[in-house]
């Protein structure tokens, strides 16, 4: 057995050692948490442990507060040493030190995130280098389209587009005018057809295509042909 654990044995040792423990850590502990912290190393159990504790509580050596079931011991800040004011400004700026770190390191953890984050919906190595591959494909097919394009011998020229914009133009004007035309005389009917629009179709269509009419008389105009401007 270890000198530590020989002590610990002893009837004052264990309470000893939790004496210096809680004094030398300075933070508030349970009777399981000392435990777990403290049997490796000075070999206590558990029931000597809930045992000094509560000697060391009702001697007023250590301080004891229950939550619950729970009690957590703690020492008496009373019998710490009072720190100087020059340990008390040496932990100031040990505190400010550490909380500019803590911020840094708060601020490079976000960056790392959002980095990450942009990584996960980002494509991978092999996705990128599939879709470049489909890419160059593409820009293969269409360089040998235009190409095709290009050597054909059947190009329109400017002259003959030209000429077939002026007839376009010409039919659609003239298409207009006997819509507006139609529309007039068919307005003009069924001011005195005692049936409706769609009836009227339907009789006038019979035997013929069914819905031409109607068709001619709805349908949108045509669109206009692009034409290059002069000049």
């Amino acid at each position: 057995m270890s000198k530590g654990r020989e002590a610990a044995a002893g009837g004052g040792g264990a309470a000893a050692v939790l004496l210096r423990y809680l004094r030398e850590q300075n933070r508030p502990y349970s009777a399981q948490d000392a435990f777990g912290n403290l049997q490796r190393e000075h070999g206590l159990g558990k029931a000597a442990v809930v045992k000094a504790l509560e000697q060391l509580a009702q001697q007023g050596r250590v301080r004891e507060k229950a939550y619950g079931k729970q009690k957590i011991y703690f020492a008496d800040q009373e019998q710490l040493p009072a720190a100087s004011d020059a340990e008390l400004r040496r932990l100031d700026e040990e505190i400010t030190a550490r909380s500019a770190q803590l911020q840094a390191l708060q601020q490079s953890c976000r960056h790392m995130e959002a980095e990450l984050k942009d990584l996960n919906s980002s494509m991978t190595t092999s996705e990128m280098s599939k879709e470049i591959e489909a890419l160059r494909k593409d820009c293969a097919s269409y360089t040998e389209k235009l190409e095709r394009i290009k050597s054909a011998t059947n190009h329109v020229t400017p002259e003959e587009k030209e000429k077939v914009c002026r007839e376009q133009q010409l039919y659609r004007r003239e298409w207009r005018r006997r819509k507006r035309m139609a529309t007039e005389l068919l307005d003009a009917i069924l001011e005195g057809y005692p049936k409706s629009k769609k009836q009227f179709f339907v009789s006038t269509e019979a035997g013929t295509c069914p819905g031409l009419l109607s068709q001619a008389l709805t349908c949108p105009d045509p669109p206009v042909l692009y034409r290059r401007r002069s000049g």
